[in-house]
């Protein structure tokens, strides 16, 4: 009987010999480790829609083959793969942070609740979560200093560790496989909005500022998903449309909530 699974298109030259592996996974297995999830992010810059996580659980005794790092891929190439990390993994789950969330509870917070509802939703108890970049956006405020080599606790003693990896969609393969996976699955959704709300041209910039969308809001104002709480609605004062300030208890203030010179332009959220 013939395979239906799908078939990814050759590899572009420029992303030969560049492919993720399993070191910072097997590295856990080998210390005794059992579930080691690796997670991602999407949609932390967009000034519409949800802030998506996914979280993938290899399989240590599978191969898989082509996974980049999302931002690496097209389009077509990240569909493909989406489809073939789901049959390969463990286990995969994806968490959303509403738009509600994002100007409510801020990104720290909204980040942090997406990702711990992809790690519930894997259905198994998982050890050890690596995380891409330099920041535990699993770890509590209070958690947030870790052992000084990347490694702390999602809630001290209570939860799974967790390993940031700087470039770690780059090098592991879990990671990588979930950048995929939640790029994928946030634009779909994107793509879904842009049926509702035709004029912001969410199907081809997903939400993030382009001139579009810039022209788009200078016309229309703010949609229902549209982030209240970022920077660019200092701009739209003219619509009626009050911009959501953040509350003086924000727990991380100098990462998410003051604004560079630049925010305006460049799209940054508070």
């Amino acid at each position: 009987m013939a395979s239906t699974a799908p078939t990814a298109a050759p590899l572009r030259r420029a992303l030969r010999g560049r492919a993720p592996g399993l070191r910072a996974e097997r590295a856990l297995w080998d210390s005794g480790t059992g579930v080691v999830a690796g997670v991602d992010e999407v949609g932390r810059g967009s000034w519409a829609g949800p802030l998506t996580v996914a979280a993938v659980v290899a399989d240590p005794d599978r191969r898989i083959y082509k996974v980049r790092d999302s931002k690496m891929l097209t389009a077509a190439e990240r569909e493909t793969l989406h489809d073939r990390i789901r049959a390969w993994a463990r286990a995969v789950s994806v968490g959303h942070a509403t738009v509600t969330e994002c100007t409510e509870l801020g990104m720290a917070d909204a980040q942090r609740q997406a990702a711990r509802r992809a790690i519930d939703g894997l259905g198994l108890e998982v050890d050890h979560v690596l995380v891409d970049g330099k920041w535990n956006f699993l770890a509590s405020p209070n958690d947030q200093a870790g052992n000084g080599d990347g490694e702390s606790d999602i809630e001290g003693d209570r939860g799974p560790g967790v390993t940031t990896i700087v470039r770690g969609d780059a090098s592991s393969l879990s990671i990588a496989a979930a950048s995929v996976v939640a790029k994928v699955t946030r634009d779909r959704i994107m793509v879904a909005a842009a049926q509702r709300y035709p004029a912001y041209w969410f199907a081809s910039n997903k939400g993030y500022p382009c001139p579009r969308h810039i022209a788009a809001l200078a016309a229309w104002g703010p949609c229902a998903i549209h982030r209240r709480r970022w920077v660019f609605m200092d701009d739209l004062r003219w619509s009626g449309v009050p911009r959501v300030l953040p509350p003086p208890e924000d727990s991380h203030p100098q990462l998410f909530d003051t604004p560079p010179a630049h925010a305006a332009v460049s799209g940054e959220r508070l």
